[in-house]
């Protein structure tokens, strides 16, 4: 019978070896990742090779294809969005004059001016004004989401959609399918027999299409009649509005958006609706002329595995090395790419104040190790790093030198920068950057500051732990 066992042994270590060359023959813009899988299957035989089945092979490109030709089957039926195009950068800091040619550059959207967007910091605030939002909706109510929850906050939400979709708004639902894998038919049933239309993100009727599980939609929007958007980190669920109480108080940043750049948010929705649907949302009423209603220069920022460009982590690197005063940072899920990693130990040797605001706990404990990895590096250079600890942290923000800011769904990880559906808006406004900035020194009074002092005196088994984590962070 040992015999038997050592065979079936033999064989399925010889099975997933012969994995290997399928990860070398992949095309990967980042090699680390492949080593990483390489490093996953020969550490745990079986379960790497099983995981890498799952998670590894690159279905990614496939599908992403798939998404990338819808995009441009959708894009000549779109409106064209040109209401308050910004057409000059001359009265801009040179700052946002850079990031702006950048941003048009990698994503084929332009900043627009006279937009109201309010920061939103508190998550039951931001909840009430969704479904106020929802509740003012008089004929089209558009949803996206990465994690809905089927709980109490959940259901309330998802009754007031089934209550305007009676009173004759058009409402749509588009959701993940892993993000919100708790969803079911029985939760379903009575948006559907209401009319709604509902659809998972990443269509597809065979298991191994559904189980794409690299092609993650991480993004959270909202758009109310065309008019009113909402756009950042926060899920629907009842942890998100701290009442778990294993999880406790949740730390979150969102947008309300009011003005021309919600026809840019209603475009990203209406791709992703395409892409999961077929069903193209051209019809004028979707694209209202939204007057200006305030004062802020802001352009939407969506990227994808399906895009030619890493468009969050280029336009990322580039702010940093464009700052010269200091830099912000909050986020959830901390395991950067190294050259992230570099560009904000080489902005803080040149004198940029830079301050990371990161999370002490997770439900993914291996990102926090991994992450904890590279402070040694980031203390050495000067950065300043503090960990939350009133809670949970989930905030994905960046301010540069005061001016600039960027806030929306991904994190500073490979994951969120590479892998996931994701988007967020850029702003280019002084005012609001101070407001976030400001919010984020009242969380720094909840925060513990990282020290060289107390990182060296680690013991040897807790560096073991962070630095095995961080040879798997391509792959997290």
């Amino acid at each position: 019978m040992q015999w038997i066992l050592g065979v079936l042994t033999l064989c399925g270590y010889l099975i997933t070896l012969a994995l290997i060359p399928s990860i070398l023959l992949q095309k990967k813009r980042h090699p680390v990742s492949s080593v990483s899988w390489i490093l996953t299957i020969l550490l745990l035989p079986g379960l790497g090779g099983i995981a890498f089945i799952f998670f590894g092979i690159n279905r990614v490109q496939r599908r992403s294809l798939s998404k990338e030709k819808a995009n441009r089957s959708l894009a000549p039926k779109l409106p064209s969005v040109v209401q308050n195009q910004l057409l000059s950068r001359d009265d801009y800091l040179p700052l946002n004059q850079n990031l702006m040619r950048l941003a048009q550059k990698i994503t084929h959207t332009v900043p627009t001016f006279g937009n109201h967007i309010e920061l939103l910091t508190d998550t039951n605030r931001t909840m009430g004004l969704i479904k106020q939002a929802i509740l003012n909706a008089e004929h089209s109510l558009h949803l996206e989401y990465y994690i809905w929850q089927p709980d109490k906050s959940g259901t309330l939400m998802r009754d007031m959609l089934i209550e305007k979709a009676n009173a004759g708004v058009q409402v749509r639902f588009l959701y993940d399918g892993l993000g919100s894998l708790s969803l079911g038919s029985r939760f379903f049933k009575p948006m559907l027999e209401a009319g709604i239309q509902v659809a998972p993100f990443l269509p597809g009727a065979s298991f191994r299409e559904r189980w794409s599980i690299n092609l993650r939609n991480h993004r959270k929007i909202v758009i109310v009649d065309g008019k009113t958007a909402f756009t950042g980190g926060m899920n629907i669920g009842d942890e998100y509005l701290g009442l778990d109480t294993e999880l406790g108080f949740w730390r979150d940043t969102h947008l309300k958006i009011e003005g021309p750049e919600t026809l840019q948010l209603q475009q990203v929705f209406a791709e992703d609706w395409f892409f999961a649907t077929g069903e193209a949302l051209t019809q004028p009423q979707y694209y209202a002329h939204p007057d200006p209603t305030g004062n802020i220069t802001a352009q939407t920022l969506s990227s994808g595995p399906e895009k030619n460009a890493d468009i969050f982590l280029s336009l990322m690197f580039a702010a940093i090395n464009e700052a010269r005063e200091n830099i912000v940072l909050t986020t959830s899920y901390f395991v950067p790419p190294e050259s992230l990693t570099t560009a904000l130990e080489s902005a803080a040797q040149r004198g940029v104040r830079v301050r990371l605001l990161l999370s002490s706990k997770s439900a993914n404990p291996a990102t926090i190790h991994a992450g904890r990895s590279y402070y040694d590096s980031l203390l050495d250079a000067g950065v300043e790093i503090y960990e939350y600890t009133k809670g949970i942290l989930h905030s994905k923000t960046m301010t540069i030198d005061g001016s600039w800011s960027l806030v929306g769904t991904p994190n500073f990880d490979f994951r969120s920068l590479i892998l996931n559906f994701e988007v967020g808006l850029a702003i280019y406004d002084r005012k609001f950057a101070q407001r976030l900035i400001e919010s984020i020194e009242n969380d720094f009074l909840h925060a513990v500051k990282i020290t060289e002092a107390d990182w060296d005196k680690r013991g040897k088994l807790v560096i073991l732990k962070q630095n095995l984590c961080r040879l798997f962070a391509p792959i997290m």
